[in-house]
């Protein structure tokens, strides 16, 4: 049994987040894996608002919901209007979900300056929406906006408005700019215990990095729900982010009796909702991020072999992650073992090729490789090495030309390449956007007759970092390219003061990657 109460907002405040829309099948869809995974209530979104909101109740009300209950969100009705005369009110009802929250104004600032309205008739407008919509709800919450910058400007007020809300079955106590700390929260919450009896819960915004924080001290004193997002995702700086709340909730406070095999899909939740938000996911992101725990430093990759714990806060794998010891000039031996070891070569951490291979590293990256990100290079360094790599072509020479004639609109880019394939000298030449999608079409054009699977290969990413800041135009570039055969994913390093000679690098190892990978797999 759950001591706390998951309170997902996603689908409403996490639409807000600057550069997000979810379409109405996107919704639905975060919604039944919310519930998969066992979040209490899903705030379905504000019918009063808008279409796809309402449409999103008519669709999930044929659907069915095992662990989660669908709730609409609205606000009192309007100052001049009774509830049942209020459109928007009136809208929470016919959404037909069991529960509903209603916002409220708690800051007398926002009452007489915003609403216009006299603080008497905010508190009427709270008690009469409440009371109204009581009957057609077996859940109704309470979320008191801006509630601790309310309490800190005008405390007797800010209770008033709860005490306006008795007929909910729980108050929200919103922190909707984001500016309380936790020792405050703390402060606040306690103070109003003492006045109210009706269980708590908990809204942050994340204005000063401490949603989470603020929530989990929150937790700590008795406050019963805790409203968030997946991923933090929400207006201005986010809000509290629900994939940290859990595993804070499920392994460290004893909060929540989560099963074990559920909580391991966590990463997958908070990937699943960037997926649909078209977000690159953090990877620092606690607990779920690719760099979470990751360890790049030679010591702390050696130490965490021998005894996770002395790195690693929880075992990675019960959130559904995983340990990467990224290779760089910090690595040590057992990094580089390791790193082996996932690629499927057997290297000792005392094997004498090891501190030579480790030596190497460390100059290449002074020049400007990124091994830590560029796992593809590192594979085929690691490969050549140690004498596991095959040869498929070598190259001879290439050209590049761009060119904008007068009253066109884009620059044109031509390649010519000339390489050696299985002995055989191949010339090929190619167009297109730019010098290095010139340089990748004539690559492909000429090995496709030798190797059809290069085809499969797509460039998804690519980014240019410029290494030595005060060579100017002349300086050490280091170019990192994506590459996916719609089966794994791979970045590939290139680095020269030229810009085409580091993205030719990287492009063909990002060609190579393929025809190793292959080559393994036939083999």
């Amino acid at each position: 049994m759950n001591f706390i109460e998951l309170y997902d907002t996603t689908l409403r405040d996490g639409a807000q987040t600057w550069g997000v829309t979810f379409s109405l099948d996107d919704k639905v869809r975060i919604a039944q894996k919310l519930d998969e995974f066992g979040i209490d209530y899903i705030e379905g979104g504000y019918p009063g608002s808008n279409p796809k909101d309402r449409r999103f109740f008519e669709v999930t009300k044929d659907l069915h919901f095992k662990n989660s209950i669908i709730t609409a969100f609205g606000s009192t009705c309007r100052a001049d209007l009774s509830p049942h005369k209020d459109a928007q009110v009136r809208s929470l009802i016919a959404t037909g979900t069991s529960a509903v929250t209603l916002v409220g104004k708690s800051w007398d600032l926002h009452v007489t300056d915003v609403l216009a309205a006299s603080l008497e008739r905010n508190l009427g407008m709270i008690k009469e929406t409440v009371d109204y919509v009581r009957p057609h709800f077996n859940r109704v919450v309470f979320d008191a906006e801006h509630f601790f910058d309310g309490f800190k400007n005008n405390r007797d007020y800010a209770i008033k408005t709860l005490e306006a809300a008795s007929g909910a079955d729980i108050f929200c106590l919103c922190d909707t700019n984001g500016g309380t700390l936790p020792t405050e929260t703390v402060e606040i919450i306690r103070s109003v215990q003492k006045q109210i009896k009706t269980p708590l819960g908990i809204h942050n915004h994340n204005d000063s990095e401490t949603a989470v924080a603020c929530s989990l001290a929150a937790v700590e004193i008795g406050v019963k729900q805790i409203q968030g997002t997946i991923n933090g995702i929400g207006e201005r700086c986010g809000n509290t982010n629900l994939i940290s709340i859990i595993p804070a909730l499920a392994l460290k406070m004893g909060k929540l009796d989560y099963d074990p095999e559920k909580l391991r899909w966590l990463k997958h939740l908070s990937e699943f909702v960037d997926e649909m938000a078209n977000r690159t996911p953090n990877k620092a992101q606690p607990y779920v991020g690719s760099a979470a725990f990751a360890h790049k430093g030679g010591l702390h990759s050696s130490a965490v072999m021998k005894i996770p714990r002395a790195y690693e806060h929880i075992d990675p794998k019960l959130v559904g992650a995983s340990r990467h010891l990224p290779i760089s000039e910090q690595a040590g031996r057992a990094a580089l073992a390791q790193k082996a070891a996932e690629f499927g070569i057997d290297l000792a951490p005392d094997d004498p090729r090891v501190g030579e291979v480790l030596k190497i590293i460390k100059d290449l990256e002074a020049q400007g490789a990124r091994y830590d990100i560029a796992d593809g290079s590192f594979k085929l360094l690691l490969k050549r090495m140690l004498g596991l790599h095959k040869k498929f072509f070598t190259l001879h020479g290439f050209s590049v030309t761009s060119s904008k004639r007068k009253g066109d609109t884009k620059t044109y880019s031509d390649a010519v390449i000339r390489i050696v394939v299985r002995d055989k000298m191949e010339f090929s030449a190619a167009e297109g956007n730019g010098p290095v999608h010139a340089l990748d079409n004539a690559l492909r054009q000429a090995l496709a007759t030798f190797y059809p699977n290069v085809g499969e290969v797509r460039l998804t990413d690519f980014k240019v970092r410029v290494l030595e800041g005060t060579s100017g135009t002349g300086a050490t570039v280091s170019v990192l390219i994506e590459s996916t055969d719609g089966e794994d994913v791979w970045w590939t390093v290139g680095f020269n003061e030229n810009v085409i000679q580091a993205s030719w690098n990287a492009l063909v190892d990002s060609i190579d990657y393929k025809l190793q990978k292959d080559l393994v797999g036939q083999g």
